[in-house]
């Protein structure tokens, strides 16, 4: 950061210390004795896991897998207990994140295909600009260490979409040692095998191959702090996309991560909550080199997950339910916490809603960056509101929104209310602050509060357009098959 940067903080933190005595209260009554005043183009860090449950990390309530490192950022920050993405699986999930659009309005709202082959020509539209060309345009320094899923062709590329640097590797997913999925791919290769599964390829880094040695969980804690390293030596501030593949599938952990968990019982819990904790060690390095570097005070960090957890693979989204694909809470509702220090409350938990699409508009504003004028944002920016406590979603809609075969299954969130289209069974309506596992349906109570909802859904659909493209060649020929979406059968309250 340069000198006048440092020096603004300075003052801004000074004038937020002594000079403001105005008392805020967010909705869950919790006093704040000051709005701090935010200081201009901070580093913003962003850490996401893949698959991890709504329950397993410390500060969101597991019992059973250790994360102090986590823990004690959430617990010095800003806790959203309503936090959601906008969509419930990882490519759709991405793509929002990056292009603060849901899915369906830029035809990502499938998964790309596994293969480099198969996906081939296929990506999100390059006329789509990222939160991270934005913020380089800005000047900040971008980085993303770990998994991208957005694209294999050189045009969709991390490099050619806003990230001055890139290590990690291009698919939905990885194996985690090097040494197995190494003389797995070079057993297909010398067998001429053309089409070999994304999670067994050389990890790169900017484009070139690189020979990988570490657990894949550490080797991109140690490129993101190589990362800090190289930002902190740079004038302007950085922007790092910290994208883990833990604790996705394989369930591949170290042994010595092991064997702090050597206490529970089920092999795929225990090999998930090793792979949490490698996380959080990562993490811990991280944290370390922030603050050597200097960079610690005047970083952003926003720590979330990419979808609910799998059930199946040893995660859990206690209370919500079901998990990672599905439109009920446990689908698409993460844990989630905001830390910078002085700046962002400490010790605040908030049930207030906010979305991963937020994430795109407030960054381009904390760093003072243009977004192009015709940029089309689906989110908001929350900043004030989040210092503030209050609420940025007060009577308006958090959708998700999920194809299956042959019907759509619908989540929307309107304040207190909850409806929901699941399984293709009929609508329900819910009242998810006081039913949070979903379990009582209000819809014959209120069925004028599941109407307006599920019109203004409607509404909302209007402009989704076709996917680019599919998971697979069976995935596409059942949608054209099944002559989807069918929205006028997904949007009739009676079936």
């Amino acid at each position: 950061m340069s000198s006048s940067h440092k020096l603004i903080a300075l003052v801004c933190i000074f004038i937020t210390m002594f000079g403001c005595n105005s008392t805020k209260t967010n909705t869950n009554k919790t006093q704040q004795t000051s709005t701090p005043i935010t200081p201009p183009r901070p580093n913003i860090l962003i850490i996401l896991c893949d698959d991890l449950g709504y329950s397993d990390v410390g500060f969101n309530g597991s019992k059973d897998i250790k994360t102090p490192t986590l823990d004690a950022l959430a617990k010095a920050g800003t806790i959203f207990t309503s936090a959601y993405v906008a969509h419930p699986f990882c490519g759709p999930s991405r793509a929002s994140l990056m292009t603060g659009r849901y899915a369906h309005k830029i035809g990502a709202q499938f998964n790309l295909p596994p293969n480099a082959a198969d996906a081939k020509g296929k990506g999100v539209d390059t006329n789509e600009t990222y939160i991270s060309k934005v913020l380089q345009n800005a000047g900040y320094f971008t980085g993303i260490m770990g998994k991208w899923h957005l694209g294999d062709d050189e045009q969709y590329h991390p490099n050619n979409r806003g990230f001055n640097d890139f290590y990690g590797f291009l698919g939905g997913g990885h194996s985690y040692f090097p040494e197995k999925y190494r003389a797995d791919y070079i057993k297909q290769k010398e067998n001429g095998k053309k089409n070999i599964w994304s999670y067994l390829h050389p990890l790169e880094h900017n484009g070139k191959q690189v020979h990988e040695t570490a657990y894949i969980t550490d080797a991109l804690s140690r490129e993101a702090s190589r990362f800090i390293i190289d930002a902190s030596k740079k004038e302007d501030p950085f922007f790092l996309y910290l994208s883990y593949n833990a604790p996705h599938t394989p369930l591949e952990a170290k042994e010595e991560d092991l064997k702090l968990f050597k206490d529970i019982k089920d092999k795929k819990r225990s090999t998930y909550a090793a792979m949490v904790y490698a996380v959080d060690r990562g993490v811990k390095t991280i944290i370390e080199d922030l603050k050597t570097t200097g960079q610690y005070e005047n970083t952003l960090i926003v720590f979330f997950s990419d979808n609910g957890g799998k059930t199946t693979a040893g995660a859990s989204n206690f209370p919500l339910k079901e998990g990672k694909g599905s439109t009920y809470e446990g689908g698409y509702r993460v844990p989630m916490f905001f830390h910078w220090p002085k700046v962002v409350p400490a010790a605040q938990k908030t049930n207030t809603p906010i979305s991963a699409l937020d994430l795109y508009p407030t960054f381009a504003s904390l760093a003072g960056a243009k977004i192009p004028k015709e940029k089309i944002l689906d989110g908001k920016n929350i900043w004030n509101n989040l210092l503030t406590g209050k609420n940025s979603y007060k009577n308006e809609n958090i959708y998700v929104l999920r194809h299956k075969k042959g019907y759509s299954d619908v989540g929307v969130r309107q304040n207190e209310w909850k409806a929901l289209k699941i399984h293709n069974q009929k609508w329900k309506l819910f009242n998810i602050e006081k039913d949070i596992k979903e379990a009582n349906d209000l819809s014959k109570t209120h069925p004028e509060i599941l109407q307006k909802i599920v019109t203004e859904a409607k509404n909302w659909s209007k402009s989704n357009i076709q996917p680019q493209w599919f998971h697979s060649k069976k995935e596409e020929t059942q949608w054209q098959l099944d002559n989807m979406p069918q929205f006028n059968k997904t949007f009739r309250l009676n079936n």
